[in-house]
C-alpha cells in the first residue's frame, strides 16, 4: 500500500494573515485555500490543476491561484518532492501587474 503524502508545510501562513488584515474580503478565501493546500497530495502541477482548474502553472514550480473570483492573485512555489509550498506573493491585480511572477 502506497503511503499518502500531504503537503506538510506552507511557508509562510503569516503572509496570508497579514494580507487578509488589510483585505478582509479575502480572509475566508485564503483560509480555505490554505486548508485545501495543506491537506492535499499534490505531487505535480497536474495534481494542483485537478483541485484548482483555474490555477496557472508557471516555470520554476510556481503556481498562480485566483483568489476571491480573481480579485486577488496568490503565487506559490512548490517543492513537490518535499511537499512544501512557499508563498511568494499575494496581492491585487494591480500589484500583480507590477511583478514578474516567474522570479518573485
Amino acid at each position: 500500500m502506497q503511503k499518502e503524502i500531504v503537503l506538510k508545510r506552507i511557508i509562510a501562513k503569516r503572509t496570508l494573515r497579514e494580507f487578509w488584515k488589510k483585505h478582509a474580503d479575502a480572509e475566508q478565501y485564503l483560509k480555505t485555500w490554505y486548508e485545501t493546500a495543506k491537506n492535499s497530495n499534490w505531487t505535480s502541477p497536474n495534481d494542483v490543476k485537478k483541485t484548482y482548474a483555474n490555477a496557472s502553472i508557471l516555470k520554476n514550480e510556481r503556481v498562480i491561484f485566483n483568489i476571491k473570483g480573481n480579485s486577488y492573485r496568490l503565487i506559490v512555489k512548490f517543492n513537490y518532492l518535499r511537499q512544501w509550498g512557499f508563498i511568494r506573493f499575494i496581492g491585487t491585480h494591480a500589484e500583480y501587474d507590477k511583478i514578474d511572477a516567474d522570479t518573485i
